[in-house]
C-alpha cells in the first residue's frame, strides 16, 4: 500500500462515517427529554477520557516530531490553556448545564450496551496496538468528519461551520450561545489539528504498518455505526424502511 492508496483508504473510512439519524439531532426531531441519552453516551463513551486516549498514543511514540505534536493537542484537550483555560470535556459539560439538564447524571452514565463496546475498541486501538493506530484513531477518526478530504485538497468543502445562532441546540432547544465555548474551541483550534492529524499519518506512518492501521479504522466504524444506531432507537428514533 502506498502513501496514495493509503491517504485513499483512511478517506474511504472517514467519508462512511455518517450516519442515517445524525439529520434528527440536527433538526429538532428528539425529544427534548431524551436528549440527555445523545449527550451523556459522548460524554461517557470518548469526551470524558479523549485526553487519555490521545495519551496512549503519545507515551508509544518513538518519533519526537510526532510526540511533540501529540503533546499540543494533549495539552489543549486537557488543560485548554491554548484557548479558554479549561479542559474540553468541562466545556462539554456547558451544554447540558445550558439546557438545564441535571449534571450528576454525567458523573455515573451507564452506557447502553453498543457505547461500550464502541469505548472497549476504542481502548483496544489505543492500548494494544502500535501508536501508528492509536494515533490514527484517535486523531483522525474520533476527532475527525466526513469533510476530511477538505482538509488535505483545497478545492473540496470542510467542515461546515454556520453561526453559532443556527447551531441546533440553540436554534431548537434553546442552549444559550454563552454555553457554546466548546464549539468555539474546536473552530479555533479544529484546522490545526487536522492537519497535524494528517501530516503525522501521512508523513510518519511506515509502509509495513499501513494496512493494521486501515484495518484499525475500519473497526472504529463498525462499532461506530452500532452505536450510534443504539443512541438513535434510546432517542426514540426509527430508521425509515
Amino acid at each position: 500500500m502506498d502513501r496514495v492508496q493509503f491517504q485513499e483508504a483512511l478517506l474511504d473510512v472517514m467519508e462512511r462515517k455518517v450516519h442515517w439519524a445524525w439529520p434528527s439531532f440536527t433538526s429538532g426531531q428528539v425529544a427534548a427529554e431524551r436528549l440527555h441519552v445523545h449527550l451523556e453516551q459522548e460524554y461517557a463513551v470518548y469526551i470524558r477520557d479523549f485526553a487519555q486516549l490521545l495519551g496512549r498514543a503519545y507515551v508509544r511514540c518513538p518519533v519526537g516530531e510526532v510526540r511533540r505534536e501529540l503533546a499540543e493537542n494533549l495539552y489543549e484537550e486537557e488543560t485548554g490553556r491554548l484557548t479558554r483555560g479549561r479542559p474540553h470535556a468541562e466545556l462539554f459539560l456547558e451544554y447540558p448545564r445550558g439546557l438545564g439538564m441535571d449534571l450528576a447524571r454525567f458523573d455515573a452514565v451507564e452506557l447502553l450496551p453498543e457505547a461500550a463496546a464502541y469505548r472497549a475498541t476504542l481502548d483496544a486501538l489505543t492500548n494494544e496496538h502500535g501508536w501508528e493506530t492509536a494515533t490514527a484513531v484517535t486523531t483522525i477518526f474520533v476527532e475527525g468528519t466526513p469533510f476530511e478530504r477538505g482538509e488535505l485538497d483545497a478545492s473540496k468543502p470542510k467542515r461546515p461551520e454556520p453561526p453559532l445562532e443556527d447551531h441546533p441546540l440553540v436554534k431548537h432547544y434553546g442552549l444559550p450561545l454563552e454555553a457554546l465555548e466548546l464549539t468555539k474551541v474546536h473552530r479555533e483550534v479544529e484546522g490545526e489539528h487536522r492537519a497535524s492529524a494528517w501530516h503525522i499519518i501521512l508523513d510518519h506512518v511506515g509502509a509495513d504498518a499501513r494496512p493494521a492501521v486501515v484495518a484499525g479504522m475500519e473497526r472504529a466504524l463498525s462499532d461506530w455505526l452500532r452505536y450510534r444506531d443504539a443512541v438513535a432507537v434510546a432517542c426514540g428514533l426509527t430508521r425509515a424502511a
